[in-house]
């Protein structure tokens, strides 16, 4: 039988009043369903810094540029020259904005972040002739132009 692991850690601080209101507000504003999507966020994000730091201290330039080269192709990173400090300047709202729900709103397709969250889940949103059913996706530079709506809807 398969292990199903987290993909994020709890809060150190559970009732920490900043934190909350400050993820109300994230919650909100990108139509999350419930912030354990933000904590999944920040892990994803905690291991592209843990990564940038570790290269930091061992200095391999190829390394370096694999991974600057992802974060470009994910569009987190604007350019290929960018640096590893670039990459310990990312904060959560990046992540956030690579998903495929924020991207089909941002798309005028749907006009809230949770009625474009529902046309993801229904099956009515497709990348290059897939469904793709998660809105949690994240959407690469090259994907984002063949983000197409099924034919009834818009």
């Amino acid at each position: 039988m398969r292990r199903i692991r987290r993909k994020f850690e709890r809060p150190k601080r559970p009732w920490d009043s900043i934190r909350i209101k400050d993820e109300k507000e994230i919650v909100k504003e990108y139509g999350l369903r419930r912030k354990k999507e933000i904590r999944s966020a920040e892990a994803i994000l905690r291991g592209f810094r843990q990564r940038a730091r570790e290269l930091i201290a061992m200095e391999d330039p190829e390394k370096e540029k694999t991974l600057i080269d992802k974060l470009v192709k994910l569009g987190m990173l604007k350019s290929d020259k960018s640096e590893l400090d670039d990459v310990l300047g990312l904060n959560v709202k990046d992540i956030l904005n690579r998903r495929l729900q924020t991207i089909v709103f941002n798309k005028g397709f749907s006009k809230t972040p949770k009625e474009a969250r529902q046309f993801i889940v229904h099956g009515h949103v497709k990348i290059e002739g897939n469904k793709i059913p998660f809105p949690s996706y994240i959407v690469s530079v090259e994907e984002e132009g063949k983000i197409k709506m099924e034919k009834g809807f818009k």
